[in-house]
C-alpha cells in the first residue's frame, strides 16, 4: 500500500482532518500516521488510535501494512 493510497484512504475516513504519512522504511509496510480531526473529540488516545487501525484493519491482517505508528490530536 503505497503512503498515497494511506493518506487518501485516512482523508476518506476522517473529512476535513490534517492528515500526514510516512514511509518509515521505504518498503510500503511501515508507516507513521498524523491524523488530526474533529472526529477524536471525547475519546480517549487509545480509542482514537483504535479508530484509526479499524480504517486499516484488513491490511493489517494479511500483512500488507506490517506497522503502524498512530499520532493522533483533536482538531478544533
Amino acid at each position: 500500500m503505497s503512503p498515497q493510497e494511506i493518506k487518501t484512504r485516512l482523508e476518506q475516513a476522517y473529512p476535513g482532518a490534517t492528515v500526514e504519512v510516512f514511509d518509515l522504511t521505504g518498503t510500503e509496510d511501515h508507516y507513521e500516521v498524523y491524523v488530526e480531526s474533529p472526529v477524536f473529540s471525547g475519546l480517549s488516545r487509545i480509542q482514537q488510535h483504535q479508530h484509526v487501525m479499524a480504517v486499516f484493519s484488513p491490511e493489517l491482517k494479511t500483512g500488507e501494512v506490517h506497522a503502524l505508528s498512530i499520532k493522533t490530536k483533536i482538531k478544533s
